[in-house]
């Protein structure tokens, strides 16, 4: 394996561990399916990136925190549950990200491919995943009193408004790193699944964590391995999917 290989496997595992800290937060917030479509919001960008031969990670980068300020500003303007105003940006993003992205690249889009990675681009990974872990240990505490009660947490000086606003960009941020692994489609399957896995195997706040984390980055290795060695193929989402599908059905035979 070389250098660029190696960068690539570096970084999705990296990913895993990110994914699996905001999947925690975001299981708790009721959050996990708006990771799914806040993926989607980068559909736009990537097809005029791919119908332009730009970058597409810039390209999704783009629409993806703009898409997220507009859902922010949709919530805190109109007053529209998170879930609604998500549902409104989304819609629009698929229509048009369908619309403008190339046959030929439309599969890569949605659903990755695992390619060398510059060390430039490494380092850039490595720096989103450790911004996004910076910001939830940072911020663990307010994080959970807002979990539990807003209210509380405003009245003790908290400013519930931008924390909300600052997970979403952290979300945000996670899903833009998945992004060239996993696609539009599939990169928020490690925030939804390994959290939901961990809740089945444990109701203690730390271990979640740790639980999820670890589910994330099994996931990605295992799949990682069986798509190279078995399948011989560089799109190695379905494989992960699959996997930590796989994983969280074992958790449902765990007894309460």
């Amino acid at each position: 394996m070389d250098a660029g290989h190696s960068y690539a496997v570096l970084l999705a595992a990296l990913f895993a561990v990110a994914a699996g800290l905001v999947g925690s937060v975001a299981l708790m917030k009721r959050m996990v399916l708006a990771s799914d479509v806040i993926s989607h919001l980068a559909l736009p960008r990537l097809g005029i990136a791919f119908l332009l031969k730009g970058n597409p990670l810039v390209g999704g980068g783009a629409t993806l925190f703009l898409g997220t300020l507009l859902i922010w500003k949709l919530q805190k303007k109109t007053e529209l549950a998170i879930d609604a105003a998500i549902g409104v940006v989304f819609a629009a993003c698929l229509g048009i990200g369908a619309l403008v992205t190339p046959r030929e690249d439309l599969l890569e889009a949605l659903f990755g491919n695992f390619q060398k990675l510059s060390l430039p681009g490494f380092l850039l990974g490595t720096a989103a995943v450790v911004l996004v872990a910076a910001f939830l240990v940072g911020m663990k505490d307010r994080l959970i009193m807002d979990l539990f009660s807003p209210e509380l947490a405003a009245a003790t000086g908290v400013n519930v408004t931008r924390l909300d606003l600052g997970f979403l960009l952290v979300f945000s941020l996670t899903v833009l790193v998945g992004l060239r692994f996993m696609g539009a489609l599939l990169s928020s399957v490690l925030i939804i699944i390994p959290a939901a896995t961990a809740r089945q195997l444990t109701c203690k706040m730390a271990q979640f964590v740790v639980v999820a984390s670890a589910v994330s980055l099994v996931s990605v290795a295992a799949g990682f391995l069986i798509s190279t060695l078995i399948f011989k193929t560089s799109t190695v989402g379905p494989t992960i999917v699959i996997v930590s599908v796989f994983l969280f059905a074992m958790s449902l035979l765990k007894k309460k």
